[in-house]
C-alpha cells in the first residue's frame, strides 16, 4: 500500500523497549511504505535525558522530553502511542492540550501498542475526532520478525487501518483483526515470546542436569525452536502433523510428551494464556 499524502513525519511516544523496536525497525528496512522513515522525519519523546542521549546517538533521530515541547511547525502526522497502559491517559491529556495535536480527523494518525486499553477510552482522551488505530506487537519486530495484530476504531477508516497493518507488515507478519480479539492477541502472540524464552530455558537447564555443557544445550534448545518454526512455516505442515511425524511408536519422543502430558503441559500453557487475558481486561479497567 502506498503511503498516504498526509503522512511524512513521524513522533514516536515512548523510547522504552517497545518504542526502541519500532523505531530501529523502520528505519532499517527499505520495503514499502516503511521506506520513506530516516532519522529525518521521526521524533522520539522520552522523559529520561539519558534514554534521549542514546536513542540520538544510535539512530540520529531528535528526542525531546514530553509532547508538550513539540512546536507546531513540527506537527506530526504519524503519532505512534507507545508508553505502559498505567501512563497513557496522563501522556493523552499533554497531548490534548498541545496546539500540535489538533485536527480533529484531519489531525495525526494515532496508534497505540498499549495493551488491554480499548480505542473507546483512547479516542475519549484524545483532541476529538482524532483517528485512532491499535495495534499489538510484539519484540521480534526488532529483528523483522514481529507477529502484530491491528484493529480499527469508531474514527479510523478502513484504509487507515490498512496502512498501518501495512507498516507493521515490513517487521515481520501483520493482520487484522476485531477489537474484541485483542486480549487474546496480547496473551498469545503479545506475551508469547516469554512464554519461548521460558521454554528455551526450561530445556537448556535439563539438558544440563542430563550432562551437558549448559551453553551446548542453549545453543541446542535455541536452534531447535528456531528450526521448528521455520519447518513449520517454509512447509505449511500444521504442527499437530509435524509432533506426530517426530514421534516413533515407542520411542524417546513419546516417552517424553507422555511424560510433559502426564504434568499437564497444554494445561500450564492454557493457563497462563487465561491469566494475561485477564491481566489485559484488568488493565482496561483500570
Amino acid at each position: 500500500m502506498e503511503v498516504p499524502e498526509s503522512i511524512n513525519r513521524i513522533l514516536i511516544v515512548g523510547g522504552g523497549k517497545m518504542g526502541e523496536a519500532i523505531l530501529s525497525g523502520w528505519l532499517s528496512v527499505e520495503v514499502d511504505p516503511a521506506d520513506f522513515i530516516t532519522p529525518n522525519n521521526v521524533i522520539v519523546v522520552d522523559p529520561t535525558i539519558d534514554r534521549r542521549e542514546d536513542l540520538e546517538g544510535m539512530y540520529a533521530v531528535e528526542c525531546i522530553g514530553s509532547v508538550d515541547e513539540l512546536q507546531e511547525d513540527d506537527k506530526p502526522d504519524l503519532v505512534v502511542l507507545a508508553v505502559k497502559p498505567q501512563v497513557m491517559m496522563e501522556v493523552l491529556e499533554g497531548i490534548r492540550k498541545t496546539p500540535a495535536f489538533q485536527g480533529g480527523p484531519l489531525g495525526p494518525l494515532f496508534v497505540s501498542i498499549a495493551a488491554g486499553l480499548t480505542t473507546d477510552r483512547l479516542i475519549e482522551g484524545l483532541p476529538a475526532g482524532a483517528p485512532v488505530v491499535r495495534v499489538m506487537p510484539n519484540m521480534p519486530l526488532m529483528v523483522g520478525a514481529g507477529a502484530t495484530a491491528v484493529c480499527g476504531s469508531a474514527t479510523s477508516t478502513d484504509e487507515q487501518v490498512q496502512f498501518v497493518c501495512d507498516l507493521f507488515e515490513c517487521l515481520g507478519r501483520a493482520v487484522v483483526v476485531k477489537e474484541a480479539d485483542m486480549d487474546a492477541v496480547c496473551a498469545v502472540s503479545g506475551s508469547g515470546p516469554a512464554y519461548v524464552c521460558a521454554m528455551i530455558e526450561a530445556l537448556r537447564d535439563a539438558g544440563a542436569e542430563c550432562g551437558l555443557d549448559l551453553q551446548v544445550a542453549e545453543d541446542l534448545a535455541l536452534q531447535t525452536v528456531l528450526g521448528t518454526a521455520q519447518m513449520l512455516e517454509e512447509t505449511g505442515t500444521p504442527p499437530a502433523t509435524a509432533r506426530e511425524s517426530v514421534c516413533s511408536p515407542g520411542g524417546t519422543t513419546l516417552a517424553a510428551l507422555d511424560a510433559m502430558n502426564e504434568r499437564g503441559f497444554a494445561d500450564v500453557i492454557r493457563a497462563g494464556v487465561q491469566a494475561a487475558v485477564r491481566r489485559s481486561k484488568e488493565l482496561a479497567e483500570s
